[in-house]
């Protein structure tokens, strides 16, 4: 095993590059915003809504089929949204600052997804790209650079797959015996995205119709992690060919919204989006379909106690804007994050990642403290805690009075404490956290 940064390099096949670690500030972030926007923000419409154009053409969903015969011409085709993208008000800074004051460390942004237009300008990739198309703006690299003047860390989601590339069908149609689409399309892009924009984190996707030997994946792998730009920071999933997801890669995503139910035994991410029944944007979204501020803030406690990443997505609209209750939402998990974020920003699992309580209540360790994060206040005054061990040094603060250490007494000899709390702080996420100094 060597180093990211050492001398040593990896070599084309799983077994060498599984073996790279990780570099560690993607495992100390916790908590990054996925942005899924492009040609498909203009329909904004299906329960899925990137998803409008396979569901219209190859599935024809009867729901998006009557939607798009009663809304749009005869002869209408989905390339004809592309010029309806125009992002006019898109503001890259301030973009950028409601990620930061989210409390995210990183942003993941929909390079391409799969149908197949960029929010570059893709050399291979004419007319039908962002700067050819639509905005005219290459939307990758103004995103790219208000978000590290920010110092977040910088991520491109892009997808394998194109559903309508005739090259992709081409390959497809030959069992995946030919490679033109890879050769002349994928990779290309893949490097392109590379060596102009420099991103941290490469969230890959639309790769589970063939297998990584037709992606060509260990071959880029071998590039990224010896001689790319970014070859010692960048971080890297697991969808890089049917069969490789939850067993290679860099970090695991699994499914979609993969939520384990024990502690995993290597690094994860959990992908959820605000919108619960869509990664684009909707134009009939309702407010009682949007997560609320806690159930944001209890999934994503869940997921750090469990030794995840939480990466949250919002779909913005066409022109631009950021719906206004994603807006809130990420604001207000700032806000939550400016109290209790020591108690997810580089932590660990601890021994012991929750425990029986009359609270749901989530444990999570840094050097040798540990917090106690509690998802809901107390009902009585005396809280018990049954798992930690105390001793003579033990100090119990709640963050929301990092100053005011709190009365505390032994459950017993060797385990648990039972802690007076305090008056009930505001807390719009509905979660609190104790510290504790000087247990086991």
């Amino acid at each position: 095993m060597c180093e990211p940064g050492s001398s040593a390099r990896y070599t084309a096949d799983w077994t060498s590059l599984d073996s790279r670690p990780l570099p560690p500030w993607f495992d100390d972030a916790k908590i990054g915003i996925f942005i899924h926007w492009g040609v498909f923000s203009v329909p904004g419409y299906g329960r899925i809504s990137e998803w409008l154009w396979a569901w219209w053409k190859v599935t024809k969903r009867p729901d998006i089929v009557n939607f798009m015969k009663k809304n749009y011409p005869p002869g209408f085709d989905y390339p004809d949204f592309g010029p309806q993208f125009r992002a006019e008000f898109f503001n890259p800074s301030d973009w950028a600052d409601i990620f930061a004051a989210s409390g995210a460390r990183y942003v993941v942004f929909t390079a391409k997804h799969h149908e197949g237009f960029t929010n570059w300008p893709s050399p291979t990739s004419w007319n039908w790209n962002s700067v050819d198309v639509g905005p005219h703006r290459d939307l990758v690299g103004e995103l790219a650079v208000a978000i590290q003047k920010r110092s977040l860390h910088w991520g491109l989601y892009h997808s394998f797959y194109e559903w309508f590339h005739p090259l992709y069908l081409a390959d497809k149609a030959s069992g995946f015996k030919t490679k033109n689409f890879v050769t002349q399309k994928a990779l290309p892009e893949l490097y392109d995205l590379v060596t102009k924009y420099k991103p941290e984190l490469i969230w890959s996707d639309g790769d589970w119709e063939a297998p990584d030997t037709y992606w060509n994946s260990t071959q880029f792998l071998a590039w990224l992690y010896n001689d790319s730009p970014v070859k010692d920071v960048v971080v890297v999933n697991d969808r890089w060919g049917k069969g490789c997801y939850c067993k290679h890669g860099g970090y695991y995503n699994c499914a979609d919204k993969y939520t384990p139910g024990k502690l995993p035994d290597h690094k994860w991410e959990k992908c959820q989006s605000m919108d619960t029944h869509s990664w684009g944007y909707r134009r009939n979204m309702r407010l009682s379909e949007v997560m609320s501020l806690p159930s944001i803030i209890k999934d994503m406690v869940y997921v750090v106690a469990l030794g995840g990443n939480y990466l949250l997505n919002i779909g913005p609209m066409s022109d631009g804007m950021i719906a206004p209750v994603f807006e809130e939402r990420l604001r207000g998990l700032g806000g939550w994050l400016k109290v209790n974020g020591e108690a997810i920003y580089g932590t660990k699992p601890w021994r012991v990642q929750t425990e029986g309580s009359s609270v749901n209540l989530w444990y999570t360790t840094k050097n040798s403290t540990v917090y106690a994060i509690i998802l809901g206040w107390p009902s009585l005054q005396i809280f018990d805690l049954s798992t930690p061990k105390t001793s003579e040094e033990t100090k119990v603060t709640l963050l929301d009075y990092p100053d005011t250490p709190l009365k505390w007494a032994p459950l017993s000899e060797t385990v648990g404490l039972t802690i007076v709390m305090p008056p009930m702080p505001v807390s719009p996420g509905n979660a609190w956290t104790l510290k504790l100094e000087g247990v086991a």
